[in-house]
């Protein structure tokens, strides 16, 4: 099972086809028997969990088997008339736990492995309408940590529902770069106790994966 993260980038003033788009690009993803799960998401500005959208980049999240399954689809067709820049990460999930709308979309993990190199981690919530507002009182101080990190590559918030339905994609050059950022940076780690000691979340998924292809259109 592979697992690739799109993202779309439309000119300056091509929010509006951004958002067009990811009504559309339900019908050929839906469609397509060789795609197990799909998620149609825009992005956030600081690079994760972001109540600030950036309209101009759109994200699409694909669970399936063997290569990527676009080809020369309608979605190619529409990305390369509205001059879109892409950039597709192919991804290896490895371990990890929680559910997505109620799945297990990347099958049966472990919770940890012995591999230790360069990995790529998605955190994903659906934070109940209660707590938001404790959510996004703590959501500035965790992206600026982020963008510190030592070993982080790069990051990226992406989200279904604006301020309810959020995900962070990060990748690190190691999984010990990871888990200092975790569990040693101060905020980041203050913020794990309060989700789970004041229950923001409705929903959580936490997975990592291998990055295996970094491709740019």
């Amino acid at each position: 099972m592979i697992c690739t993260l799109t993202i779309i980038r439309y000119p300056r003033y091509g929010g509006f086809v951004g958002v067009l788009s990811m009504a559309l690009f339900h019908f050929p993803l839906f469609l397509n028997k060789n795609i197990s799960f799909y998620k149609l998401m825009g992005c956030g500005k600081n690079g994760t969990f972001d109540k600030h959208p950036d309209w101009n980049q759109w994200a699409i999240l694909l669970v399936h088997k063997g290569s990527s399954p676009f080809g020369p689809t309608f979605i190619n067709r529409w990305i390369h008339f509205f001059k879109a820049q892409v950039s597709t990460l192919t991804l290896q999930p490895i371990e990890g736990h929680g559910t997505w709308d109620g799945k297990e979309v990347f099958g049966k993990l472990p919770k940890q492995t012995d591999y230790e190199g360069s990995i790529a981690v998605l955190t994903r919530a659906t934070i109940r309408l209660k707590k938001l507002k404790a959510f996004l009182s703590n959501v500035d101080g965790v992206a600026k940590q982020l963008a510190d990190a030592d070993g982080l590559i790069t990051s990226l918030g992406i989200g279904e529902i604006p301020f309810l339905k959020q995900a962070t994609l990060s990748v690190w050059n190691s999984k010990t770069d990871m888990k200092n950022f975790a569990y040693k940076m101060h905020e980041h780690a203050d913020v794990i106790r309060k989700t789970k000691k004041e229950d923001w979340y409705k929903e959580e998924m936490f997975v990592r994966f291998i990055p295996i292809k970094l491709e740019r259109i």
